[in-house]
């Protein structure tokens, strides 16, 4: 499954900044060992349901251990028996922006 999620901490820092915090979400990400890549509105990561989940719940609590409210916004593509998404439905497209 891919997922694409974003996580916001309710409260900034004191310039008005939440990067730190995402910043913290994102290492979760990068420390999992799973296929993931970050731009500037999500971070997408690809796996099995359980070890995403389990991911993107442990990127929410290191964000409320800094915030008392977070907000997540998550979207899924659930494909069962395919891997390697998260670049092949990339590619897939630019080999049909070629013809």
């Amino acid at each position: 499954m891919l997922v694409a999620f974003s996580i916001s901490p309710a409260a900034a820092d004191e310039t008005g900044g939440v990067s730190e915090a995402v910043a913290a979400a994102v290492r979760v990400v990068r420390e999992s060992g799973l296929p993931n890549e970050t731009n500037a509105m999500f971070t997408n990561i690809e796996g099995e349901w359980d070890e995403v989940m389990a991911v993107v719940k442990q990127a929410v609590d290191i964000v409320a251990a800094v915030s008392p409210r977070v907000g997540l916004v998550l979207k899924a593509d659930i494909r069962p028996g395919f891997s390697g998404e998260l670049t092949a439905k990339v590619e897939r497209v630019e080999r049909a922006l070629e013809q």
